[in-house]
């Protein structure tokens, strides 16, 4: 189990790569092809990063599809292992 709350993916878009290369949501979402209304929704936090997202922004920032995609894929581990115990869930063994 992961150990500390991770950041949303869209916040690490938000300080690494608009801020610091000081792109408004706009200017970063018309590069991408994406709406500024779909940006924006990631880098708030309110949804998660799609595949085709993570490549538009590995070819944006020349980083890896992979890299994203393990971000959003921990932070949404991270997140359901914070309700573990309001799972119903019973161990199931051989009969």
């Amino acid at each position: 189990m992961l150990m500390q709350n991770l950041p949303h993916p869209g916040e690490i878009i938000k300080e690494l790569c608009l801020e610091l290369l000081e792109l408004s949501v706009t200017e970063a979402a018309k590069g991408l092809g994406v709406s500024r209304k779909t940006l924006s929704s990631i880098v708030n936090g309110k949804v998660g990063l799609s595949p085709e997202m993570a490549v538009r922004l590995s070819i944006a920032f020349n980083t890896s599809s992979e890299s994203w995609i393990n971000q959003q894929s921990q932070y949404d581990l991270w997140q359901a292992e914070q309700h573990r115990n309001e799972l119903h869930v019973s161990k199931l063994f051989a009969a």
